[in-house]
């Protein structure tokens, strides 16, 4: 690691967003530490970014292999302060609320909510968020959240409700660290174009054929992909990133969108009776139809 460099880690780094967020801090002067969770991602980052890149084998649920990463960072870091943390790793596993096993609700909860705060406290002393003294200014966070963090849609409950914490946990957060000087911005990307919606194709909806959300669900899975795969590019997502490091005095939030007023601005405006019928009234139609 050269002794000059800044040192970001970005979580959730094998593909999508995080790649792109590592290829732009790398591009821009930055050493980047990036978590992986197999090998072979571990390998094919590390031939793609070279020797300013080194990944860390941790899940962000996971607290021996996080203190583990912790340790080798702090090593490396050898006194200097992480200039940044990119919380980006995520999951997201659709279904109707009332059928979803609770087993992926606590999942999505666990990896998008409490794994982030595992992840946050375990790395908050090399950010300058603690009692040790380091050399160079105070660290920053930025926590990637979505659109669906603001306004949530039918069948992404579970996810929504991570991301609403997240949201909620961020606040506090910046709040709570002013006295140390760590600065802490939400990024919040709506549809973007990266692999996800690849594997989102591959979701299986079978367990909910037997519910009266059955054509609904899939009829809206295929309305995300094809916009999801027409969205703006991961490398959108990554500037804003590096925005957020960077810039002197930067905003709470960041929105990344395709169009900021319907994307963005008009949800949570629109009155509440009102957004329920636009979102739920195909939904009501298919469920009457099954009744009758």
């Amino acid at each position: 690691m050269p002794s000059t460099a800044r040192v970001i880690l970005v979580t959730g780094a094998s593909t999508g967003i995080g790649a792109a967020c590592v290829n732009k801090l790398i591009t821009s002067g930055f050493f980047v530490f990036g978590s992986v969770r197999t090998e072979a991602d571990a390998e094919r980052l590390q031939i793609r970014f070279g020797r300013n890149f080194s990944p860390l084998m941790f899940d962000i649920t996971n607290d021996r292999d996080i203190l583990r990463s912790v340790e080798y960072v702090d090593k490396k870091l050898a006194g200097a302060t992480l200039a940044g943390l990119v919380n980006n790793a995520g999951m997201a596993a659709p279904g109707p609320l009332l059928h979803i096993p609770l087993s992926k609700f606590r999942e999505q909860i666990a990896v998008n909510l409490t794994g982030q705060l595992q992840v946050i406290q375990a790395f908050a002393s090399c950010l300058g968020a603690g009692g040790q003294t380091r050399s160079g200014p105070p660290g920053r966070i930025v926590n990637m959240s979505s659109v669906a963090g603001r306004f949530a849609a039918p069948f992404l409950g579970a996810y929504s409700a991570s991301k609403f914490g997240f949201e909620a946990l961020s606040d506090a957060l910046r709040r709570e660290l002013l006295p140390f000087g760590v600065k802490v911005t939400v990024v919040q990307p709506g549809m973007i174009a990266t692999p996800i919606w690849d594997k989102a194709e591959a979701v299986d909806f079978s367990p909910y054929d037997h519910t009266i959300y059955a054509a609904s669900a899939r009829r809206m899975r295929e309305w995300i992909i094809n916009k999801g795969r027409h969205a703006p590019s991961a490398d959108k997502v990554a500037d804003a990133v590096f925005y957020a490091l960077v810039a002197k005095n930067p905003p709470a939030r960041i929105a990344v969108v395709q169009n900021r007023f319907v994307d963005y601005i008009l949800p949570p405006m629109l009155p509440t009776k009102l957004a329920d019928w636009l979102v739920t009234r195909q939904i009501k139609t298919e469920v009457m139809n099954k009744e009758r």
